[in-house]
């Protein structure tokens, strides 16, 4: 496992636009787990990894974005994101506390929440991931929280199969009472297993994140007809391969809207746009606002 951040306070100075892009999961490592404290509100910042997250709130507030979403949370709430998919985060309160969890399928393996794999919660749209939703379960969220807030600051003996155990609790009380959308019975067992079988093409995705990569690419990369990738990524990722590259790319564009002060039309070739009034409708229909908004409303903040 990777080594635990411990509890710190990690207030930003308020310009900086850090940006994580490699944890460093590995088979004999495939857990990042921190725990912190922000001194102060952050700014917008742009995070994608190999890992899958699970975070929660512990207390203050902040914000997720997720595309054209964007999720208040407060304590008690959590965040789901999969593998490979650009997201933001700021916090919205001084003090704020959260736990943050981002690993490889491996360290859940095939574990089923009653009848779903756990891997349901993640491939669905963000919009249609399991929330908190009663008093109830915001109480038990909490409590789970604080049991992952001390095994991480603690670091006890065996730390690391409380932190699953805690995981999968965590995930089954979502779980419960939430259906995938759209579930068709045709539709093949979502596993965990499938994801290493399409490393290859998403990492050929992200190790050339200036070059369109065709699907043909993707399906000789793992090894696959293209009918046979199709149909796996679709059903593992929650969305097409092709959807997928374009997410990636318009993800590196908002990184760079927050993080340099390139031009629009800069970007766009930098990011394997045509021109500037290309990435400008990509980025609308993705983000649901103009690279400019989004930039000024970041600065704002």
């Amino acid at each position: 496992m990777n080594s635990v951040h411990p509890v710190s306070d990690v207030g930003r100075n308020a310009f900086a636009r850090a940006t994580r892009y490699d944890y460093r999961l590995t088979t004999a490592a495939p857990i990042n787990a921190e725990s912190n404290i922000y001194a102060e509100e952050t700014p917008l910042e742009i995070d994608v990894h190999a890992g899958t997250e699970v975070g929660i709130v512990l207390a203050g507030s902040q914000e997720r974005h997720f595309e054209d979403l964007v999720c208040p949370l407060v304590a008690g709430d959590v965040w789901l994101c999969a593998t490979w998919e650009p997201h933001g985060w700021r916090t919205t309160a001084p003090r704020s506390r959260d736990v943050v969890l981002i690993f490889l399928p491996e360290f859940l393996g095939e574990e089923e929440l009653g009848s779903l794999s756990w891997l349901s919660l993640f491939s669905a749209a963000a919009r249609d991931r399991p929330q908190v939703t009663t008093p109830a379960m915001r109480e038990r969220v909490l409590g789970l929280g604080g049991e992952l807030f001390d095994e991480l600051t603690n670091a006890s003996p065996g730390w690391e199969s409380a932190i699953r155990l805690d995981l999968l609790r965590l995930l089954l009380l979502l779980s419960r009472g939430w259906e995938p959308p759209r579930r068709s019975e045709l539709k093949p067992s979502i596993r965990a297993s499938n994801l290493p079988r399409l490393a290859p093409a998403i990492d050929l995705v992200h190790s050339r994140p200036l070059r369109r990569i065709s699907l043909g690419e993707g399906a000789q990369a793992c090894g696959l007809s293209r009918a046979q990738f199709c149909l796996l990524f679709r059903n593992t990722m929650g969305l097409s391969f092709g959807r997928f590259c374009r997410r990636s790319r318009l993800g590196r564009v908002a990184q760079l809207l927050l993080s340099t002060d390139l031009s629009t039309e800069t970007i766009a070739g930098e990011a394997g746009f045509a021109d500037g009034s290309h990435l400008h409708r990509a980025f609308v229909k993705q983000y649901g606002c103009t690279p400019g908004v989004y930039r000024a409303q970041a600065l704002q903040q």
